[in-house]
């Protein structure tokens, strides 16, 4: 493992602790709050950090698309949190991996392999496992689906833009993520300014360690390793976010929940199985 791959799998373990910091904040802010707080601090901390650089670049667009595909990501998972448990959510939110290939498709044009059915298939029996069993999605767990499908379409996005600059990138996906969950924020809650110190140890560590560390090595670093590798990395998520919702909240799933996360890695290390054929496969031909 180079210095890059390290960095990311550092990075993973930071956002995998997000899912119990959250879940205990929202205690005490609503959802959508929380997210003007988490964005707005991050960037503010990128506009006194890298003034110069972010306030001249041109990746104004492309960030405020990403910074949309962004919103919803973190919208849906923030609220589905209020509805099901920080493990749970975190599995769930990994399936992106296996919704990636298809939005590729949409998107870029990208071939469809029967290798991606097979991971997708695996992916929603582990997830129809992790959720009890029923085809009747809870409320939370349906609205992880949908951030995971957001998400994927921000990992096809960032591929597209990704000669931009990535401090320019980085902040201003940032910074319309606060803009968005400010106005549904005004529009559809009340404003809470918690005085109890529990929820700012979640809105801190998420804005500065979560966000803006984080989002900011990615988009740096992300580029000296392969993509299958970084995947790969990424895939480790879920089991961070568990083993830390267990020790802060205690959290334990049953059996049938356990194997539905592992089904649900399954699919996700096929997909990245199969992408590392497709690479090691084109470094031959070359």
């Amino acid at each position: 493992m180079n210095r890059a791959e390290a960095v990311l799998l550092g990075i993973t373990a930071i956002w995998g602790f997000t899912f119990p910091a959250m879940k205990v904040s929202l205690d005490y802010v609503p959802p959508m709050l929380f997210l003007a707080y988490r964005f707005g601090i991050a960037s503010l901390l990128m506009l006194i950090i890298f003034r110069r650089k972010v306030l001249s670049s041109e990746a104004l667009k492309e960030g405020f698309i990403l910074g949309l595909t962004l919103f919803f990501g973190h919208g849906f998972q923030i609220v589905g949190l209020k509805y099901t448990t920080a493990s749970n959510s975190a599995f769930i939110t990994s399936l992106y991996v296996v919704f990636t290939p298809f939005i590729a498709y949409l998107l870029l044009g990208e071939r469809i392999e029967a290798s991606d059915v097979v991971s997708l298939l695996i992916a929603l029996t582990g997830l129809y496992l992790i959720s009890g069993g029923s085809v009747n999605l809870n409320r939370g767990d349906l609205l992880t689906v949908l951030c995971a499908l957001s998400f994927a379409f921000q990992i096809v996005l960032v591929e597209k833009f990704g000669e931009k600059d990535y401090v320019g990138l980085a902040f201003w996906q940032i910074m319309w993520n606060f803009i968005l969950s400010l106005g549904f924020a005004l529009l559809l809650e009340p404003l809470v300014v918690p005085r109890d110190p529990l929820p700012w140890i979640g809105i801190i560590y998420t804005s500065v360690f979560a966000t803006f560390i984080a989002f900011t090595l990615q988009i740096k670093y992300q580029r000296y390793t392969r993509a299958h590798r970084a995947a790969l990395i990424y895939s480790s998520e879920p089991i961070f976010s568990h083993i830390a919702s267990f020790l802060t909240l205690g959290e334990v799933m049953k059996p049938r929940g356990y194997l539905g996360a592992f089904l649900i890695l399954a699919g996700i290390w096929n997909e990245i199985r199969k992408t590392n054929e497709k690479v090691i496969k084109t470094s031959d031909n070359n």
